[in-house]
């Protein structure tokens, strides 16, 4: 079981970049690289709300769970 982080793919598709989305939710840009590339072994809901709201999507669109073959 794995939990996918596709937060660059919606952070893309919005055009912010990792300054800009750091600055606006309170973290620093190295925590957010690594919440980015998945190094994290979990995230506050506090920053997950303020992600999605400044990215305006849903949980799911950034988070996807793939399940073992």
């Amino acid at each position: 079981m794995e939990i996918i982080v596709n937060l660059d793919v919606m952070m893309a598709m919005r055009k912010v970049s990792s300054k800009e989305l750091a600055k606006a939710i309170g973290i620093t840009e190295a925590n957010l690289s690594l919440l980015k590339r998945g190094k994290v072994k979990g995230v506050r809901f506090e920053t997950l709300a303020a992600i999605c709201n400044y990215l305006e999507c849903q949980p799911g669109d950034i988070l996807a769970f793939k399940k073992d073959a």
